[in-house]
């Protein structure tokens, strides 16, 4: 009996310590995210950033995506509810992390709808279509362009557009912010300038409206 006793004691030890090491480990990471984002706080918003929401908003979220990730598809919807409800009060401007293959021709689409005004709406086009175009492994990139003529983009002109230096640039800046952020995957999110680990989109709108209420009491 003692034995058995002794056995479930030093089990429980061992998990008990596994936990308290995760927790450790995870408050360490979480830590150093903060002191990174708090070094480099000029790399989050650029002029070129794509945003919406007023300007002179208190809360701002940084959303660093990739138009080929399933989850910053899965996040989308629930960023643009935060935005609707909280109107006036949350700006959020997009950052690229073009991790996955083929998603860097996709920026560049993206922008190049940006210079006819129709950036978020070819956004939702490029997510909707997600499925059809971002097969990993095999990015079927070119039949992202079904989708996005009926938001009535200029196909050709987009194709030229896409060539601008000026777009490479875009990319090419936000590629470096991503690296001195240490941005590592996406959606990555950061509130106010505070780094926040991707968990739910319950988590998200937590850390979103305690802002909201820190910023507007």
């Amino acid at each position: 009996m003692k034995k058995n006793v002794y056995l479930i004691v030093a089990v429980f030890g061992v998990i008990l310590a596994f936990v308290i090491g995760m927790y450790a480990y995870q408050n360490k990471q979480t830590q150093e995210r903060t002191d990174t984002a708090n070094k480099n706080a000029a790399a989050l918003v650029k002029f070129h950033s794509p945003s919406i929401g007023t300007s002179d908003a208190k809360v701002t979220i940084v959303e660093f995506f990739d138009p080929a990730c399933e989850a910053c598809r899965a996040f989308y919807p629930v960023v643009k509810s935060i935005m609707a409800e909280n109107q006036g009060k949350v700006r959020l401007v997009l950052r690229y992390a073009a991790f996955h293959g083929g998603s860097d021709v996709v920026v560049k689409i993206l922008e190049a709808a940006k210079l006819q005004g129709l950036y978020w709406q070819a956004l939702d086009a490029v997510y909707q279509s997600q499925p059809v175009w971002a097969e990993h492994g095999n990015p079927q990139i070119q039949r992202v362009w079904d989708y996005l003529q009926p938001i009535g983009l200029d196909i050709e002109r987009a194709k030229r557009d896409m060539e601008n230096p000026g777009i490479a640039a875009v990319l090419q800046q936000d590629t470096a912010d991503v690296m001195s952020l240490k941005v590592q995957k996406t959606p990555t999110f950061f509130v106010n300038g505070k780094p926040w680990e991707v968990i739910s989109p319950d988590g998200l709108r937590a850390l979103v409206l305690e802002a909201i209420k820190a910023s507007y009491p």
